[in-house]
């Protein structure tokens, strides 16, 4: 008789593990298929590692141009080989953690590659198990340009997170918020950056004003910035990689493709379990995560528009709670806000003053710069921005966006308060910390109906 489990999660990562844990604790006997380590992608892979490189990167750049703060270092410099054991060391510990609440909660580990059967349950190698509702979350996979394949030279980001030495000079290629983070990374480390979008502006998910002031930054950070502009050409040598892209040719010692990813289904066997997919390979699910197969769910990158791990774990919640007919409330992805942790950091969540007047709204908004609350200037912080867009008629705010040094923690009370059906008017009102960054918040919002009190 095969083993039998209420929930079979495949692929433990941040949606996953998270989806295993809140299955166990329904009481539901739970199991994760894992073909690698605890945590998945993210955890290992992909956003940990980033920002554990990202805040050595921080440090460094505040001991190298610290003297205006009375800050002043001789002799600082990378040590290579001991951020590399950092940023495995951080990596490790975490997944550690993710088996430890596993085991804490009765969840049981699989190792191996999951594929659904006929009948909606799980086979693991040779051997199948039995599954009341099953949870696919298996993430995606790098996506590489045409014409151009990964290899030695040729990286995706985790190629770039994760190389031996530093390099001298790196062409990144997608300004999306996986390479803007690369880009911002490296150019703090030191080294030459070329950071090439083929559309007309870098994180072109991102308001132009938002962007905008990315850009200046980064042009202090050792990036030269290629927008509007394709690859026409890779030639990956031993040494090094030559890349033509528009009317410029440049050597580099490494390629870094971040243009996209794809969801990592193949292994799945989809149809054979009769899981419907939409045109862009993605999984068709409900507002429940429920696929074509009323027995399996879909999560994370596999569904929908976003690709973000916080993303992710909401929806495996949402996932596991109604498969054991708990009470659930389905996940609105226009409140999952997206955040990129380059220098400085931007945030946003709900859509941009151009989509809004798309949709046929009447928008009102307001702009405020960091710099105009005290704690900008405390912080060394001032070239920031919060623009929130709201519905003139009633207030309502249909989006914010953020760009500063603490712009992804601040993004979470715009959330909030648009998932709570807040307006600008309720937020204009709510007494914030002093001396704070997310003073600016509240400027912001008075600043819709132009009474910001510090601009």
């Amino acid at each position: 008789m095969a083993d039998s489990y209420d929930v079979i999660v495949i692929g433990g990562g941040p949606g996953g593990y998270v989806a295993a844990i809140r299955a166990a604790q329904l009481g539901q006997k739970t199991a994760v298929v894992e073909m690698d380590k605890p945590g998945g992608r993210c955890l290992n892979y992909a956003c940990i590692p980033a920002k554990t490189m990202l805040h050595t990167a921080e440090l460094y750049d505040h001991a190298l141009n610290g003297a205006e703060l009375g800050i002043k270092v001789e002799g600082a410099s990378l040590d290579w080989k001991a951020l590399g054991a950092r940023r495995a060391k951080v990596s490790e510990t975490l997944a550690g953690g993710v088996k430890t609440l596993w085991d804490k909660n009765k969840v049981e580990m699989i190792e191996g590659e999951g594929t659904l059967t006929g009948d909606g349950n799980v086979k693991v190698g040779g051997k199948t198990y039995e599954a009341g509702a099953v949870v696919l979350a298996t993430g995606s996979v790098a996506m590489t340009i045409p014409g151009v394949d990964f290899g030695e030279r040729v990286v995706d980001t985790w190629g770039a997170w994760s190389l031996a030495e530093q390099p001298k000079k790196i062409a990144v290629v997608g300004a999306g918020a996986s390479g803007a983070e690369i880009a911002s990374a490296y150019g703090r480390f030191g080294t030459e950056v070329i950071l090439i979008e083929m559309l007309d502006q870098i994180l072109p998910a991102e308001e132009k004003d938002i962007a905008r002031v990315v850009e200046r930054a980064f042009k202090k950070q050792n990036i030269t910035i290629s927008t509007g502009t394709k690859v026409e050409g890779v030639e990956a040598g031993k040494g090094s990689v030559k890349v033509k892209y528009g009317d410029t040719e440049a050597e580099v010692d490494y390629l870094c493709i971040a243009g996209g990813r794809a969801p990592d289904t193949e292994a799945l066997k989809l149809g054979d379990a009769g899981v419907e997919t939409e045109d862009n390979g993605k999984i068709k699910v409900d507002e429940y995560q429920r696929t074509s197969n009323q027995k399996i769910y879909a999560i994370g990158d596999l569904v929908g528009e976003k690709a973000l791990a916080h993303k992710a774990s909401e929806e495996g919640v949402v996932a596991v709670e109604h498969a054991a007919g708990a009470e659930t409330h389905p996940m609105d992805e226009n409140l999952v806000a997206g955040a990129t942790f380059c220098h400085p950091q931007v945030a946003s969540v709900g859509v941009t003053e151009a989509q809004a007047k798309e949709a046929g709204h009447e928008v009102k908004v307001g702009r405020f710069k960091l710099g105009g609350v005290g704690a900008a200037t405390v912080y060394d912080d001032r070239e920031g921005l919060v623009k929130i867009v709201a519905d003139s008629e009633y207030g309502e705010i249909l989006g914010a966006h953020i760009v500063g040094n603490r712009a992804c923690d601040m993004i979470s009370e715009l959330v909030d308060t648009m998932a709570l059906e807040g307006g600008y008017q309720e937020l204009a009102r709510i007494v914030h910390p002093h001396p704070t960054i997310s003073e600016a918040v509240l400027d912001a919002a008075r600043a819709v109906d132009g009474w910001a009190i510090h601009q």
